[in-house]
């Protein structure tokens, strides 16, 4: 009984709360980049397997558990800028960023060999998003299509036209996808796409330009980052605004206002577009903020069922809590 009620005490005392965010600090960082990081990802199941992509043309693989970078990829041809993981820790699909081609790629990380190739946008795409434990997934471009494609075909298997810049993804279950742009997220029947959204919700100005969408953990909560700095907070069932929260706008071309819930979804961590990083309470508002001597908005994840998230810019960095600055642990060694 004894050891049962530690357990329990220690798992209470490491709960997410205000305190919490507000020890976190940067506990280790990798700094070998050499160009800012435009995309990172975890593995839905092996979530201690993080993939990221950057300026300097590569693919890198780290053990998040161990701290450890597994294997560096370059994509010298293509480029790389949105990256993210396939069903298999093995696979990761990428999308191109020499200008020329936009196909997407499928590629093997065990041997550094392309899988299949993806062609049909026609300008930079801007969202990537996979459906869990199956081979199909979305892409959003800045020609102004959203298509639909399954991983074992090289041809889309569907198109939505959109107006300015879309942002995409599926929910936990596959079984919803959103699509936001120009004010508004529509959320479609990924079986039956083809007949349009089942619901609508307005969220800010019509000419905002979405960023990124993403749903929460259990997906009861969604969330929306625009160019001009807003991070929308909805209930995903009714639309119901939770919060609105404001950055600074994201000044340069190619940028992205990146934001992740927190696994138990009652906190935000956002970039802004002067570089910082903020935490915030989904009922409550700001919890904390980071400065920074970026100028660019930060890629933000959280790290899965853990206590961590992680920032890329031109290094990846790992936030934790520093425990000597919470009163719950004074006295403690």
């Amino acid at each position: 009984m004894a050891e049962r009620g530690e357990e329990s005490k220690e798992r209470v005392s490491m709960e997410l709360s205000d305190e919490v965010f507000k020890a976190m600090e940067v506990g280790l960082a990798f700094r070998d980049y050499n160009g800012r990081i435009s995309s990172m990802d975890f593995h839905s199941r092996a979530t201690n397997y993080l993939v990221t992509a950057s300026d300097d043309e590569s693919i890198r693989l780290y053990d998040i558990q161990n701290a450890v970078c597994l294997k560096t990829i370059n994509s010298k041809k293509y480029g790389v800028d949105l990256v993210c993981f396939t069903d298999n820790p093995a696979i990761v699909l990428y999308s191109s960023k020499n200008g020329w081609d936009e196909s997407l790629r499928l590629l093997s990380l065990q041997d550094n060999k392309y899988l299949r190739y993806f062609k049909g946008h026609h300008d930079r795409v801007v969202c990537l998003s996979l459906c869990p434990g199956k081979d199909t997934f979305i892409s959003g471009s800045l020609d102004q299509t959203v298509l639909l494609w399954d991983a074992r075909a090289d041809k889309a298997q569907g198109l939505l036209r959109v107006q300015g810049r879309p942002a995409v993804s599926f929910d936990e279950q596959g079984m919803v996808f959103g699509l936001a742009f120009g004010g508004a997220i529509r959320l479609f029947d990924s079986r039956f796409y083809e007949k349009g959204p089942f619901e609508v919700f307005y969220v800010g100005e019509e000419q905002s330009e979405a960023n990124v969408l993403k749903f929460s953990n259990g997906g009861r909560q969604m969330l929306l980052t625009t160019t001009e700095g807003h991070v929308y907070i909805l209930d995903s069932f009714n639309g119901t605004p939770m919060n609105t929260f404001k950055v600074k706008p994201v000044l340069s071309d190619g940028g992205t206002l990146e934001a992740s819930f927190s696994p138990d979804g009652a906190y935000v961590v956002s970039g802004s577009g002067d570089g910082s990083v903020f935490a915030w309470n989904v009922k409550n508002g700001k919890v904390a903020c980071w400065g920074s001597t970026d100028t660019e908005p930060p890629m933000i994840k959280w790290v899965p069922g853990s206590l961590m998230f992680l920032t890329g810019s031109s290094e990846l960095s790992f936030w934790v809590p520093d425990l000597s600055k919470l009163s719950s642990f004074a006295g403690t060694k």
